[in-house]
């Protein structure tokens, strides 16, 4: 594919990836796209079609709904010259692997638990028995991110500062290539 190098973002609700993506949206203004899913904009027929046809990148379901991205959803964003975020569960990240896809992996990691449990807390927005999926979700996700090789970075988000620094560092490559591509 031609273009940047796509990002898969990855990691547990509440280590942190939205806030270090939007000051990275915020910096770098006009340098990252998003693919945009498609959930229900087919009928699940056509979705599975599509699936089998191998136009999706990934896919998944989710209390009865189909969601997935598109390789055209992709090469849309990078023919706009733009890194294309994605940000995927381990699921996603597994599937994205079996692709020529070719991004850069990066995992954001809580710096424990117990911090991880306190974010989500804080935030109050679901009851005791979603939180404990939550919890149970991150647990298995945070084990299986371990895998040698899986990842092309990890990031432990402890400070959110240094978190978005090491982040910032390792796209600095593909940000070089947009910007210079971009004046040219």
């Amino acid at each position: 594919m031609a273009g940047p190098r796509p990002v898969v973002m990855s990691g547990p609700s509440g280590a942190g990836k939205s806030t270090l993506l939007k000051k990275l949206l915020k910096e770098f203004d006009g340098v990252f796209g998003f693919s945009v899913s498609h959930y229900h904009y087919v009928t699940r027929t056509e979705m599975q079609k599509s699936i089998a046809n191998g136009e999706f990148i990934e896919s998944a379901e989710f209390s009865g709904n189909m969601y997935g991205t598109s390789k055209a959803a992709v090469q849309a964003v990078q023919a706009r010259n733009l890194i294309c975020v994605l940000d995927v569960d381990m699921q996603g990240v597994k599937n994205i692997k079996q692709t020529d896809l070719n991004p850069l992996y990066v995992s954001v990691q809580p710096p424990s638990m117990d911090v991880l449990e306190k974010r989500l807390r804080d935030r109050n927005t679901e009851s005791e028995e979603s939180l404990q999926k939550r919890l149970h979700a991150a647990n298995v996700d945070m084990e299986k991110s371990k895998e040698p090789g899986l990842f092309d970075v990890v990031i432990i988000n402890d400070d959110v500062a240094v978190a978005y620094e090491k982040l910032k560092e390792s796209l600095l490559p593909e940000i070089q290539k947009v910007k210079v591509s971009n004046k040219a």
